[in-house]
């Protein structure tokens, strides 16, 4: 299983220790703000199952988030390919999902900035996308800073969420091969 690592941040395989903490940080609706609902337990342990599968299949994935000078695992950071049908599709996405106390340090554009070497790097890609909800402007600001560039264009709304719902509507941004 690959690794990165960055001058804070370990980017790495998830364990079994990573679940309770992972399942709380998808509870907290402050962290959730932007997605449709806060997950259940069961579905946040499915999660990690499920991305740990998908690293072992594509040599990335979305890796488990700790801090190296505590240890401390504030969430994940890293790629992956969505499943949902959209203009831009096939895609590998960069994204993050950190637990709130870890928000305002740096860690999500540390980590996305070392899950894009890796990606152009030894994975090969020539082009990463991320989107989100119109409304989460601090990921923007993170796209941003690691050098993606907002397609307007190929904003979408989003074909998992009903007509009309507050976070249907989705920027696109991308970057390709430097």
């Amino acid at each position: 299983m690959t690794e990165l690592s960055t001058e804070r941040l370990l980017l790495r395989g998830w364990t079994d220790a990573d679940k309770e903490p992972f399942a709380a940080l998808n509870a907290d609706p402050a962290v959730m703000e932007h997605f449709p609902a806060t997950m259940a337990p069961e579905d946040s342990y499915a999660m990690v199952d499920r991305m740990t599968r998908q690293m072992d299949e594509w040599g990335f994935g979305l890796w488990a988030a700790e801090v190296r000078e505590t240890g401390r695992f504030i969430g994940f950071i890293g790629l992956s390919r969505p499943s949902f049908d959209a203009h831009f599709m096939p895609a590998v996405e960069i994204g993050w999902r950190l637990s709130k106390d870890a928000w305002g340090n740096g860690y999500a554009t540390e980590g996305a900035r070392a899950a894009l070497a890796h990606g152009f790097g030894s994975a090969g890609l020539d082009e990463i996308v991320s989107f989100t909800a119109t409304t989460n402007l601090p990921s923007q600001r993170v796209m941003q800073r690691i050098g993606m560039t907002h397609d307007e264009p190929g904003d979408f709304d989003h074909p998992r969420l009903p007509d009309g719902h507050r976070l249907q509507r989705h920027v696109l941004y991308r970057i390709g091969r430097p």
